[in-house]
């Protein structure tokens, strides 16, 4: 998301990089931390107390950082492959309803490898440390990723809205829905495009011989403009998700249980509220998830004066690891409360552990064959 780097706007590091009298306020924030003297005379202490006083320089906690995002990227990147996997593979798994679900799980795979790794080693080290090319690419892809997710949920909503309340029996063909993930990735970069246009790359000198590489946005005019964009995203992103989420799925449920109450049990329904519970879950974790860091992110924007708290930037990650926590839980999901995607990942499962022993058997067999033929030239 473009939120992954948002400290930068939020620190106010948009500002013009040659400003070189304020470079101590801004590197005092870009350390989460406030700083009561700005003179260039007491650098050295000042970083020191700065580094000290920022939780994520603790090694301690620098490695709580890389197991919880290690983890996270490894079940993601799992769990969402195995997604696309299984409904590449099996033909019942192909509707449209799936495709959308493919379509959520790229988003999610994308998201673990372009937000988590990029984030882990900017809160370790402090600074952008990975070049200029990515510096304008790399935002904008973040936030195409997480716009694609939320939309995503968004048509799921809608589609099954369309098709259980209305009764529109007739589905979405595959074409369309083809069309519709087009039209998704399109609209997620014209939203995300801001993150690559309005953004500066440069070095900030510290003192004589330190200076840091900052990727920072730069708005046309006021910084009230980044302010607004953020708000704005934050609306598009989570707001307004949730609430055409959650009125869909409150009509679907009360139209499923109206006929079920009125003697409408059959496989169908069953299934349909199934389906429907499963994805009610994801949009409640997709809300749980996301909500302590979108208010904290609403906190900043509001009054500036959280930049000033203690330990700002631990508890950004904090919120940030339990943001992305999301991702890899919608696999888990599937796999728990949909039957066909249970049987596909079991199916998946014992096909590898099929191959993994035909292969050890082979192994085996071949080094039996060795010990034999040893055997057979000794006696020879």
């Amino acid at each position: 998301t473009e939120a992954v780097f948002s400290w930068h706007r939020h620190l106010h590091l948009s500002k013009t990089l040659d400003q070189s009298n304020t470079t101590q306020v801004e590197y005092s924030l870009l350390e989460g931390k406030s700083s009561n003297c700005c003179s260039a005379t007491d650098t050295t202490n000042q970083e020191n107390l700065l580094r000290l006083e920022d939780s994520t320089k603790l090694v301690g906690v620098q490695v709580i950082l890389i197991l919880a995002y290690s983890t996270i990227i490894l079940f993601g990147v799992i769990g969402n492959s195995l997604v696309i996997y299984v409904i590449y593979k099996f033909k019942y798994l192909r509707t449209v309803t799936n495709f959308f679900i493919v379509n959520l799980a790229v988003a999610d795979l994308l998201v673990n490898m372009l937000c988590l790794p990029f984030t882990l080693v900017y809160t370790l080290y402090g600074e952008w440390k990975f070049g200029r090319v990515l510096c304008f690419m790399l935002p904008c892809a973040q936030g195409t990723a997480v716009h694609v997710s939320t939309i995503t949920l968004n048509i799921i909503a809608l589609d099954r809205h369309r098709s259980i309340v209305y009764h529109m029996e007739t589905k979405m063909s595959k074409d369309m829905c083809t069309v519709v993930i087009a039209m998704t990735w399109t609209v997620s970069i014209l939203l995300a495009s801001p993150l690559a246009i309005f953004r500066e790359y440069g070095t900030f000198d510290l003192s004589p011989d330190k200076s840091i590489q900052v990727c920072a946005e730069k708005w046309p005019g006021s910084s009230m403009n980044g302010t607004i964009y953020s708000i704005s995203m934050l609306l598009v992103q989570y707001g307004l998700p949730l609430v055409i989420n959650s009125v869909a799925y409150i009509r679907i449920w009360n139209k499923l249980k109206n006929h079920m109450a009125h003697g409408g049990r059959n496989d169908r329904h069953q299934h349909r509220k199934k389906t429907t519970k499963m994805l009610l879950t994801v949009v409640v974790v997709f809300a749980v998830s996301w909500l302590p860091f979108h208010a904290f992110q609403l906190a900043v924007d509001i009054n500036s004066t959280v930049l000033y708290m203690k330990d700002f930037k631990l508890l950004f990650t904090v919120f940030h690891i339990v943001a992305m926590c999301s991702t890899f839980v919608n696999p888990i999901l599937y796999g728990w409360m949909n039957n066909n995607y249970r049987s596909a990942f079991l199916s998946v499962y014992r096909s590898f552990n099929l191959r993994s022993r035909s292969s050890k058997g082979r192994d085996t067999q071949k080094k039996e064959d060795k010990v034999c033929s040893d055997c057979k030239l000794t006696n020879v």
